[in-house]
């Protein structure tokens, strides 16, 4: 036992060392007398799971919102262990785990709140302008028509295949994306976030795909040296946008669509002794 009476995964939920609270779900039948332990003042491990990270751990995960997000995988997971008895039990101050949490974390939420506001500010400007260019672009055909019908004189090329799709693509994942953030700003925040951003870096790839593509096919007739300083200077933008924001799209698939940082590390049986004693 630990200070105030504390086994080693109630330290581990406290101070959330998913590595080794994973060893929990590696042992048989004594898990459920593990979970419904108490320390000295009758917290249990979903009470001590409401308290917020020691920061050292929250800064592993970039922007507020992603950190509650973590905080909240933290505790729905313990929750799931547990006896549902312990949702409502209350501790030595008289409080239960669910106002534990909304205490300890109250100045998150409201980091996380203005995060995601300011988030959706800016980024619902950029896919109404991004919407805007690719609705005219659609409308504007390049080349006009060939005079006798009303198809456009680039009608047959390929490349112009690539930019009627591109373009497509690029409106309709941009109006996706602003109605999505415009629902950000329109609604209370909810402790989550979700993947919004996706569509919108989907949105400017295919743009700068249907610019360079139209680029080419009006300019770079019989001119094939033409597409290699446009290809080049497409995948600038492109590579900048990656370098400064993918790693926080990765965050955001791999939290809500990856395996998670809780469960089984190995087939082997995990033995603990301690005093058995509420």
């Amino acid at each position: 036992m630990y200070e105030n009476k504390r086994n080693i995964f109630q330290v581990a939920i406290l101070h959330h060392c998913e590595n080794v609270f994973n060893l929990i779900y590696q042992m048989s039948e004594y898990k459920q007398i593990v979970t419904e332990m108490v320390d000295s003042y009758m917290n249990s491990m979903l009470h001590l799971v409401g308290k917020l990270a020691p920061h050292d751990k929250l800064n592993l995960v970039p922007g507020a919102a992603l950190q509650m997000r973590r905080e909240l995988q933290w505790f729905k997971e313990v929750e799931k262990l547990v006896n549902p008895y312990f949702k409502e039990f209350r501790n030595n101050n008289g409080e239960i785990p669910s106002t534990i949490f909304t205490r300890e974390h109250k100045n998150l939420v409201a980091q996380g709140e203005k995060w995601m506001k300011d988030t959706g500010n800016s980024c619902t400007i950029v896919a109404t302008l991004i919407a805007t260019i690719g609705f005219a672009a659609a409308i504007t055909v390049p080349g006009g028509n060939d005079g006798t019908s009303a198809l456009t004189v680039f009608s047959k090329e390929k490349v112009f295949i690539v930019f009627i799709v591109s373009d497509a693509i690029s409106i309709f994942t941009s109006t996706t994306s602003l109605l999505m953030f415009l629902s950000i700003l329109t609604s209370h925040y909810a402790e989550e976030v979700d993947n919004r951003p996706c569509y919108l870096f989907l949105s400017i790839t295919t743009m700068i795909v249907a610019f360079s593509s139209i680029l080419y096919l009006v300019f770079g007739h019989n001119r094939a040296w033409i597409l290699i300083p446009v290809t080049g200077l497409a995948c600038l933008p492109i590579t900048s946008f990656v370098s400064l924001v993918f790693p926080l799209l990765v965050d955001l698939i791999s939290s809500t669509y990856g395996h998670g940082i809780f469960g089984t590390q190995s087939d082997r049986l995990f033995y603990y002794l301690a005093s058995t004693t509420r």
